[in-house]
């Protein structure tokens, strides 16, 4: 034990290394979703299910990999996840090169592929790092859990800061092509690469404890557990969802501001995940989630209607704040109460997020913008409808199918054709035309139909967007609604026996 103590606190920053690389790969992303649109012609609806790739991926791993971290041991895993973080980075940096060869639908591809090895690689660290850092810190697994999630909003910040500075056409200090801030993840890639080489790592608690996969198995069937389970889908779709489409929602709505906001919502996160420890010792780890679920509520409520920079920054506050320890808790939650589970019940909550925030959360807020931006601009200005509706249906669940507007169209109107006259420009310089049929050509023919509704037209399509974000948050506020009345539930029932407390290994009280 003497031996893993001595190097547990370069084991807890090489895990927070690995957050640091997620949270930045993830909102690069974000800040580059305007850029995909223009240059490859993607909808709303394509672009969440894009940045949904990653997520997705990222809760089948850990779900997957938590099977294997106990037998296979943290190194091993960590080091893969190192190798496909490099891959992601090549296959993702392709989808220029291979739209110009081979169109839209590759270069969809590409950036779904590269986003799933982001994701992947993101997966099995997490896998790793719950469990490794609840055997780290056996004693305060809630408080030490969040200090390592802080890695995330830390890696948001240095990812956002990064995108407000050379990303988009707004882009503060100086516009770069969208590969180059995209690569800046690697960094923080190769720090947690190089401090894990030479480490050694302890077993998982529940494997120095001698507990076998049957009895790790047998958890599962704790209602508590299963109640778990279904709240941290939600707590995914919440946060996760949302913070893959905020910025992109609240551009309209707080122009050249809204990366600012995004930095500042994270740095609230960042700075309060490291006072976890003493905040659950005063209330008790439900307790702070049935807080948070309200606080979350009250927020995204109000930023659907939020129209001044102050009521914006206000609303904002009282979302981050809600948002800030509810992944990190429910994880604490987890290993306090269900320690025999292993990295299996950490992996499954984690992985459980992940997914709900890849398969629906992403998707789902898309769709709604989707779906009110279009009914509204076809109710408002239907000729102008007529010009930007997208030509694709897509449909979410059981909702009906819905046709977006059109991520090149809508980026053209918006800067008056400079882009796609600049990529016109370029092809020229080489003695080339857009080929016949292609994404380019079809542009720019609509274009030069459709100028000249211009001026008409801007305002009505900014109105929609913005609408479609503002609804797709209203009914995004519903989810941490119910969240609060499932953790009020375990309010109840934890004081019915007699008050939340942390079990051991062995089943005993602490």
């Amino acid at each position: 034990k003497g031996e893993h103590m001595v190097n547990r606190k370069t084991l807890l920053w090489a895990s927070f290394f690995t957050l640091i690389a997620a949270g930045m790969g993830f909102a690069i992303r974000a800040g580059l979703l305007g850029d995909w649109a223009q240059q490859f012609g993607f909808t709303k609806g394509e672009l969440g299910t894009i940045t949904g790739g990653g997520l997705t991926g990222f809760g089948v791993v850990i779900l997957l990999g938590s099977l294997f971290v106990d037998k296979v041991g943290y190194k091993p895993i960590l080091f893969i996840a190192f190798v496909l973080h490099i891959i992601s980075a090549v296959i993702t940096v392709a989808a220029t090169p291979v739209f110009e060869a081979s169109g839209k639908d590759a270069a969809y591809w590409c950036l779904f592929i590269g986003m799933f090895m982001f994701a992947i690689a993101n997966g099995l660290c997490e896998a790793v790092i719950n469990p490794l850092v609840a055997t780290l810190y056996p004693k305060e697994k809630t408080h030490y859990l969040n200090i390592l999630h802080a890695g995330w909003p830390g890696g948001l910040i240095l990812g956002a800061t990064l995108a407000y500075a050379f990303a988009g056409d707004k882009a503060h200090v100086t516009h770069m092509r969208w590969e180059i801030p995209m690569l800046f993840f690697l960094a923080p890639v190769a720090i947690f690469g190089l401090m894990i080489l030479k480490q050694k790592f302890p077993h998982s608690e529940a494997k120095a404890a001698g507990v076998d996969f049957v009895t790790m198995l047998k958890e599962f069937a704790a209602p508590v557990l299963l109640l778990l389970f279904l709240l941290h889908a939600m707590v995914g779709y919440v946060e996760l969802g949302t913070d893959s489409w905020i910025v992109n929602i609240l551009k309209s709505v707080i122009p050249g501001q809204e990366v600012l906001l995004f930095i500042y919502t994270s740095a609230i996160m960042f700075v309060l995940r490291f006072f976890a420890g003493p905040i659950v010792h005063r209330i008790n780890p439900v307790g702070l989630l049935f807080i948070s679920a309200i606080l979350g509520c009250l927020g995204l409520y109000w930023l659907s209607y939020a129209e001044t920079l102050t009521l914006v920054i206000l609303a904002a506050t009282t979302y981050g704040v809600g948002k800030t320890f509810l992944w990190p808790t429910m994880l604490g939650v987890v290993g306090e109460r269900f320690p025999k589970g292993g990295a299996l019940t950490m992996g499954t909550i984690g992985g459980i997020g992940m997914l709900s925030a890849g398969l629906l959360g992403g998707p789902g807020i898309g769709y709604k913008q989707d779906y009110y931006a279009s009914q509204q601009l076809e109710q408002e200005a239907e000729p102008t409808y007529k010009r930007y509706v997208s030509a694709d249906e897509k449909s979410f669940l059981m909702f009906p199918a819905v046709a977006g507007l059109d991520g090149a169209k809508v980026g053209t109107l918006e800067d008056d054709g400079k882009e796609l006259a600049k990529r016109l420009k370029v092809l020229e310089d080489k003695g080339e035309k857009p080929e016949q049929g292609k994404e380019l050509d079809n542009l720019s023919k609509w274009w030069k139909e459709n100028e000249k509704y211009a001026e008409d037209d801007k305002k009505p399509v900014k109105d929609a967007g913005i609408f479609g974000g503002r609804m797709a948050l209203r009914w995004t506020a519903v989810v941490p609604l119910a969240m609060a009345v499932g953790y009020l539930l375990l309010i109840l029932y934890f004081r019915s026996k007699g008050g939340y407390k942390q079990e051991d290994i062995e089943g005993n009280v602490e």
